[in-house]
């Protein structure tokens, strides 16, 4: 009987064994998360400087451009349209807003920024920011629209909206120096064709899922340019 009984457990032994070494053979490892891959957007550099104003008519139409619009604006928008005709999607807004090539600008070896205005309507003018740094690019899209109950866009006095689309959520109280930089060098050039500084009376931040949020207009940049010391004339 004893016999038997180790000859019982011994054969227990080797089942339970050979069922764990089964089981570690047959089970399935673990992955390890991929890391996100580095996007490509370094295409956009070859229509930056030279020339001083880069080339963004040629840039508009590469044919990468606007699959890179449709890839990263994606918010909701409800300025450039109407209730009943409908309200374009942004990357097509920023299309249109882009149509009449301006400046193409590199800053850093890092930032590109792209501006342009609406075919036949100069005062709705558009800048496209792009942060080239890191493998997930922050992509930003601004619009300066007109407010059509005040006063015509041939007079100065006229006052416009500045709206904000990015691709990720920006901190309103912390939008990014760089591009605060960029808006306030943009909003100090006079709309195509005239000398008129226009004047941005309200800012409106957009998250991507389309929630917006109200900011100081000072916190964006605009008209808020002032030239460097060394260009500055000296007070008599």
């Amino acid at each position: 009987m004893r016999l038997r009984r180790s000859i019982q457990l011994a054969a227990t032994a080797l089942l339970l064994a050979a069922t764990v070494t089964h089981a570690q053979i047959s089970s399935p490892q673990i992955k390890k998360d991929k890391k996100a891959p580095k996007e490509n957007v370094e295409w956009l550099w070859q229509y930056g400087p030279p020339p001083a104003d880069g080339r963004e008519n040629e840039l508009v139409l590469d044919t990468r451009f606007r699959p890179f619009l449709a890839q990263y604006l994606t918010a909701p928008q409800t300025f450039w349209g109407n209730p009943k005709t409908g309200y374009k999607p942004l990357a097509e807004t920023a299309l249109d807003y882009l149509s009449v090539p301006d400046q193409v600008i590199a800053d850093d070896n890092r930032y590109l920024t792209i501006t342009g205005c609406v075919f036949r309507f100069c005062p709705a003018r558009g800048l496209l920011w792009v942060d080239l740094n890191g493998p997930q690019h922050l992509v930003v899209f601004a619009a300066i629209d007109w407010v059509k109950e005040g006063r015509p866009p041939s007079d100065p006095a006229a006052e416009y909206t500045l709206w904000i689309f990015s691709n990720r959520t920006i901190d309103p109280e912390h939008i990014p120096a760089a591009f605060v930089h960029s808006i306030a060098r943009w909003t100090a050039k006079p709309a195509g064709g005239t000398t008129v500084i226009q004047q941005i009376r309200n800012a409106i931040l957009v998250d991507p899922d389309g929630t917006p949020h109200p900011v100081p207009v000072p916190a964006t940049g605009a008209n808020t340019f002032t030239l460097p010391p060394t260009e500055q004339k000296a007070e008599p």
